[in-house]
């Protein structure tokens, strides 16, 4: 936990009160627990929060889960039944009958499936691992049954369970044909439908398939009396929240613009409405309480607001709230990084169930903090008008783009998944390095995609164990946020829409407090699904009006009647709606010629990677993206013998599930597709790695497939970025996909470990706010170059082009001013003819393009740069550029080119060390660009010191590599 609270962002709880008015909490952590198979041949310790793979492998029983082909080989693990049971003596031996008390055991987290047992007695069978749970069992402590007094946890194989409720004779049917198929299998088949569980926990295209379970999250026993018995109490400073009497299961902050909901756009001058609301339990009834508001910044206190009564009832929750309303002009806004500043302040939050006469609070009262911001956010969906049309030159159709405090703006971004197989193992500074990574390369919104976890607040709420939501609150990321269903139509079913309605409940009220959420999605790529499925099933009818039912009305209802500052759509991409009150979508109801909705792109053709014609023009791209190896150094990490070090190598195709196998055949049989999709990628647009040094040349592969994903992928994003200023006003591209979950073959710009790829920079480069890039049509030989802003105020500066040629020589060089409107372009360049456009007498593969811009942003000089090549880099002669590396102090290096151009020079940092690479002139990310004879580079190397298993590494074990590596030693 980072020691400074209040800049991580986390939720601060103060409990004001005297020691004898304070709950019990007792940490079950700290009983000492066992884990045990269905048959009991293993049992070994087992710890809280955990899962049983972790505790398997810190027993000896298993190897660690990600190395090698452990995934393959411990599948045992899943198919079994596991129980973990903690004697409670050390909690009953001081406990105190009392016959006003109650004591609550809390479960923040189970995964998934599992019966719990009280000293003897049975609590409860919970089936969703996306839910607090709560019970009493205030009557069990008094008399345990028999000798038992253990409290146990007994989980059933997700797996097995997945099954049998799939062969229900009421379970519905799915079907796949050659056309669509309505629930997508990766790995574990036609299960996850059925289960409130992470998604991807039964394998993706990106990841292993674990199925993991476990106490997942911390859970406690809360003890509450009327009496000022001492109870047995361990050290809890965070949660959960309680006085004496009163027990805070949630407590919901959100803040909006008076008048303001989904559909009535907020009133920018009209009075921020902070609301509280509270889930309470309580023995005693309360019959005035009341809940005081304050803003220590800006020294403002409400009056005691009035909640409502409280009444004695501890088995449920019972939710009241306050309304504060204050002026709009009195706090600061809070805005994503690039856009301004994250304004966040302490929000004092102090219900009092007994209020005194007199000065001062009762000893029941309950005083939070809880750190947030004052924003509006809108997702605008409804159709330009015809004066926008006419004036701006945009296309006919929807908007479909956020807003800020009531001004569009282009939102620049990725995709984040599951940070670790193993949620109760996942780092929280690993988390904060990712996000971290996030802000240093330009991004400003995060999506949190729909088939993996609901994210934590902070390590303390809800029992997060790290830090997400509040870390971008504080670093200024946007959070787009998504209801856990992906890639399936989802059974409408009593069972699991009973456990599905608190589940969201509980999670948009959680979320309702940081000013960083953009929105709620009902799912992911469903839509699309459920339309195919309506065109060529014979009942696709059936499933459409399912998904109408479960994402345009169960679940749009649930979440708007929790939250007014936030919209909600129905899945991550959509076509749009016909209407937002009532809410109603869009489909395929829509004029031709028209834009709708957003989209998304996938396309592993790599022959047209580079053809801008099959580039969607869309209002926003959600995701899109191309696989590529990790790093050398990430697979050191996993592989376990000499001959796995090869691109094509058993294991390291074992852990290619792209396409996915769709069933458990190992290794994956679509693997070799997956491989060749990145090995043509390379074969065509780079050279072709082959050296006498086995090692080197997989290295060069691994390296050529991030390359070329990095040029593909900034590609993209400069030609949605141009489309701001176009017909599509396109304002959002959301690369898939940020983070990894494991070391092997994915769409990510940050491997496991943290090592950025080469994406990660080149969206450093391409997100920069003032950009300039090339867009060629070889179909007509013509060249476009644009500088393109994302500033709200007109930018000014200079472009300048030079060719040269491969030994480094400037060929011709211009200079051009230009000024960039609002969200818009400058044209700098057009040229038709490839002999036109080259320089005179050269020859295409000769010949390169530098563009560079520089301009002034915010009072800050900004430049950035980009590169055009007449024909592939496969085909291109290039020279032996012949580099030299100083190493200076602080890990500073100089990288000199004394041949010719280091096409795509790199620097790798050793293995164990995490960090990235700067220009320390600009401050800024800086790695892989083309080294010019007579421009040197000066990079320094800045190390996350906390992830680092190497502290202080030899600058000699640093690497340079270029394409020319690629075939040279």
């Amino acid at each position: 936990m980072h020691p400074n609270y209040s800049m991580m962002g986390f939720t601060l709880w103060t409990l004001l009160a005297s020691s004898l008015a304070v709950a019990q909490v007792f940490d079950l952590s700290e009983l000492q627990w066992t884990l045990k198979n269905q048959n009991g041949s293993i049992v070994v310790p087992g710890s809280l929060p955990s899962q049983a793979h972790l505790d398997l492998f810190e027993a000896g029983i298993i190897n660690d889960p990600l190395l090698g082909i452990n995934e393959f080989t411990e599948r045992w693990v899943i198919n079994d039944n596991w129980t973990y049971t903690a004697d409670l003596t050390p909690f009953t031996q001081t406990y105190q009958s009392d016959a006003s008390g109650k004591t609550l055991l809390v479960f923040y987290g189970i995964d998934t499936i599992a019966n719990i047992t009280f000293a003897g007695y049975p609590v409860a069978w919970v089936n969703n691992q996306f839910r607090r749970y709560t019970y009493d069992v205030s009557d069990y402590l008094s008399s345990p049954t028999g000798e038992d007094n253990n409290l146990t946890i007994a989980l059933e194989s997700a797996w097995y369970y997945g099954l049998n409720v799939s062969m229900r004779p009421d379970a519905e049917y799915f079907p796949t044909t050659p056309i669509v198929s309505t629930q997508y299998n990766f790995e574990y088949p036609n299960v996850r439908v059925w289960i409130r569980k992470i998604n991807d926990d039964f394998g993706w295209d990106w990841g292993p398939a674990f199925v993991p379970s476990g106490v997942y999250k911390p859970a406690y026993l809360v003890t509450l009396s009327e009496s000022e018995l001492r109870y047995p109490t361990s050290d809890v400073t965070s949660c959960p929240v309680a006085s004496r009497s009163v027990f805070l299961d949630e407590t919901s902050l959100d803040i909006y613009k008076y008048g303001q909901n989904s559909s009535v756009a907020p009133d920018q001058s009209a009075d921020w409405i902070i609301n509280v609301t509270f889930g309470i339990r309580s023995i005693k009834s309360f019959e005035k309480p009341t809940v005081t508001l304050s803003i220590p910044e800006l020294k403002l206190t409400s009056e005691p607001l009035i909640l409502g009564p409280i009444p004695a009832n501890a088995d449920e929750n019972i939710y009241l709230g306050v309304n504060w309303s204050i002026p709009d002009s009195i706090p600061e806004r809070w805005y994503p990084i690039d856009l301004g500043d994250p304004k966040l302040y302490n929000l004092t939050v102090t219900l009092d169930p007994s209020p005194s006469q007199g000065d001062g609070s009762s000893a029941e009262s309950i005083t939070q903090t809880i750190m947030t911001g004052f924003r509006t956010i809108q997702l605008l969906q409804t159709p330009y008008s015809e004066g926008e049309i006419a004036s701006r030159g945009i296309t006919p159709g929807d908007q479909w783009h956020f807003a800020i405090n009531g001004k569009a703006f282009y939102s620049k971004g990725t995709n984040i998944i599951p940070f670790d197989p193993f949620y109760s193992r996942i780092k929280p500074e690993a988390v904060r390095w990712v996000l971290e990574s996030a802000v240093k390369s330009g991004q400003n919104m995060l999506r949190v995609w729909g088939g993996g976890i609901y994210q934590p607040s902070d390590a303390a709420t809800d029992g997060g164990l790290y830090t997400f939501y509040s870390l971008c609150d504080e670093l200024g990321i946007l959070a787009w946020s998504e209801l856990i269903f992906s890639d399936s139509v989802a059974p409408i079913n009593d069972f699991l829409l009973e456990s599905i309605e608190p589940e969201v409940r509980q999670n948009v009220r959680r979320v309702n407090r940081h000013p960083s959420n953009v929105q709620w999605a009902g799912g992911n790529e469903i839509e699309a699904i459920v339309m195919a499925a309506n065109a060529s099933l014979a009942n696709g009818t059936y499933y459409l009006d399912e998904f109408v039912y479960m994402f345009q009305d169960y679940l749009h209802d649930i979440v708007l009647s929790e939250t007014n500052s936030v919209p909600y759509t129905d899945c991550s991409t959509t076509r749009g709606v016909l209407s937002l009150d009532p809410y109603v979508l869009r489909f395929l109801n829509g004029t031709p010629g028209y834009i709708y909705g957003n989209t998304e792109r996938y396309n592993y053709n790599a022959s047209e990677a580079f053809d801008l014609t099959t580039y969607p023009v869309a209002r926003f791209v959600n995701e899109f993206g191309f696989h590529s190896m990790p790093s050398f150094y990430s697979w050191k990490e996993v592989l376990e013998n000499p001959e796995d070090y090869a691109f094509n190598s058993s294991v390291v195709m074992s852990r290619d599930h792209h396409p996915p196998a769709g069933n458990l055949s190992w290794p994956n049989p679509n693997a070799p597709q997956g491989q060749y999709q990145m090995t043509s990628a390379v074969e065509l647009w780079l050279p072709t790695p082959g050296t006498s040094d086995l090692n080197q040349t997989f290295a060069q592969w691994c390296w050529s497939t991030q390359l070329f994903q990095s040029m593909n992928m900034v590609a993209e994003i400069a030609w949605y970025r141009r489309g701001a200023g176009l017909g599509e006003n396109n304002l959002g591209s959301l690369v898939w996909q940020l983070n990894d979950i494991w070391q092997g073959v994915s769409w990510s710009a940050i491997e496991y470990s943290g090592r950025w790829k080469v994406l990660q920079y080149g969206m450093a480069t391409v997100y920069s706010p003032v950009i300039i890039n090339p867009f060629w049509f070889p179909g007509n030989e013509s060249l476009t170059i644009l500088a393109t802003s994302d500033r709200w105020e007109t930018v000014n500066g200079t472009a300048q082009l030079t060719w040269y040629d491969w030994s480094g020589n400037t060929i011709k060089s211009m200079t051009t001013p230009f000024s960039i409107p609002t969200l818009n372009n400058s044209l700098i360049y057009e040229g038709i003819g490839l002999d036109a456009i080259l320089p005179f007498g050269y020859n295409a593969k000769d010949v390169w393009l530098l563009m560079n811009v520089t301009a002034t942003v915010d009072n800050k000089l900004v430049t950035s740069e980009s590169y055009f090549t007449p024909v592939s880099l496969a085909y291109s002669n290039l020279v032996d550029p012949q580099i030299a590396v100083i190493a200076g102090d602080n890990y500073t290096f100089t990288l000199s080119a004394k041949g010719g151009v280091g096409a795509w020079t790199w620097l790798d940092h050793p293995s164990g060390t995490v960090g990235y690479f700067l220009d320390p002139t600009t401050g800024l990310p800086s790695n892989g660009y083309y080294l010019i004879p007579g421009i040197d580079r000066t990079v320094q190397f800045i190390s996350n010191i906390e992830l680092a298993t190497v502290q202080s590494p030899d600058p000699a074990d640093f690497v340079v590599r270029s394409l020319w590596n690629n075939t040279h030693i």
